[in-house]
């Protein structure tokens, strides 16, 4: 299977809405993902595609140097066959091109395969954030990359 990063347009919003939905449990809205596409400046989206079709995304807001990872998901069809690990790499590739010098995200303590492709990209736990996740308040884990 050929994955291939893209810049994430606003035609490919339904399809990012769909994963976003089979993925979260308090998903972000169509209109937010258009607002981050189309009008926020600091925001940078990508998508992986695989077989024709969107397999997942990811996106991350520049803060002055640092990249802070907004979301990352792949869709349940394509999960464990490296499109999760396409996306960080893309994320991480596109953020050095930015100028970024270290990146951060959030992930819920309980998402240990989550947790561990990040370490596989280099980043480090460093704290948590207790009752973050609304939906059931879990903690969610700070992680950062700093060797950009």
């Amino acid at each position: 299977m050929v994955i291939k990063i893209r810049p994430m347009t606003k035609s490919d919003i339904d399809d990012v809405i769909e994963i976003e939905n089979l993925s979260f449990s308090v998903p972000w809205s169509k209109e937010s993902f258009t607002m981050e596409v189309t009008k926020n400046k600091c925001a940078y989206y990508i998508v992986a595609e695989a077989d024709e079709k969107i397999a997942g995304y990811g996106g991350f807001w520049v803060v002055i140097d640092e990249g802070h990872i907004t979301n990352i998901a792949v869709h349940p069809d394509f999960r464990g066959k490296g499109v999760g690990s396409a996306i960080v790499e893309g994320l991480i590739d596109l953020a050095k091109k930015k100028g970024i010098t270290s990146m951060t995200l959030e992930v819920r303590a309980s998402n240990l395969i989550a947790q561990s492709l990040y370490k596989k990209y280099g980043f480090k736990p460093v704290g948590r954030r207790r009752g973050y996740y609304q939906d059931n308040n879990e903690d969610a884990i700070i992680m950062w990359k700093y060797d950009m």
